[in-house]
């Protein structure tokens, strides 16, 4: 199909196509001509996951890209397929050293500890947790760490029922698909929840009901 057919199928705009396509995200058409190229449904599959990581799920081209290229990998086992291309989706970040970092680093630690979980070093998002509470301490924001338990049991519950359901998928590219799609966009449905939900409760505190 000619790249107009390409943004009928997926509902993506033909510049946005060809803004993945020099960055990667969707590997370049068949080319036909000088100025032609003609893609195929691997391309309608890839373009369509582009545009969830990048639009809906809010990652950086180069964190999306990053993702893609280790869910269509080969040679690596299923357990670092899924692993890399979840931790390529938390992008590095520049973080301010000083007591409050190092408080909820040995936080964080003890969390993990506390809680069992079989989680590496190098996960990035170790840094960015400890990051989030650093900043949380920097502004006085205390009691917030008496609901770190609560996150953490909800998260927990979250991923056994995520990892059980992807799990019954069977293959490994279906796999790795269901963990970066859900993580990115689960992020932004779990995010929308919370809101809705907070305004539930203020509004049913505020109005003594």
């Amino acid at each position: 199909m000619r790249i107009a057919e390409l943004s009928r199928r997926t509902g993506v705009p033909i510049p946005t196509i060809k803004y993945y396509l020099r960055e990667g995200l969707v590997p370049a058409g068949e080319r036909t001509g000088p100025n032609q190229a003609q893609y195929g449904e691997a391309h309608v599959k890839r373009l369509k996951l582009a545009r969830a990581l990048v639009e809906v799920g809010g990652l950086s081209i180069a964190s999306a890209r990053e993702a893609l290229r280790l869910m269509f990998s080969a040679g690596l086992s299923e357990l670092d397929t899924i692993g890399k291309a979840q931790y390529a989706m938390t992008p590095a970040r520049e973080y301010m050293e000083d007591e409050a970092w190092d408080e909820a680093v040995a936080e964080v630690d003890e969390l993990i500890a506390k809680r069992g979980w079989r989680v590496k070093p190098a996960n990035p998002a170790r840094r960015t947790l400890a990051d989030a509470l650093a900043t949380l301490r920097r502004l006085d924001q205390d009691d917030y760490f008496e609901l770190l338990d609560s996150y953490a049991e909800t998260a927990e519950r979250l991923a056994a029922d995520e990892i059980e359901t992807v799990a019954r998928r069977g293959d490994l590219d279906s796999v790795a698909e269901a963990v970066v799609v859900w993580t990115a966009v689960g992020d932004t449905v779990l995010a929308s929840l919370r809101r809705l939900a907070q305004e539930d409760k203020s509004t049913r505190l505020l109005e003594g009901s």
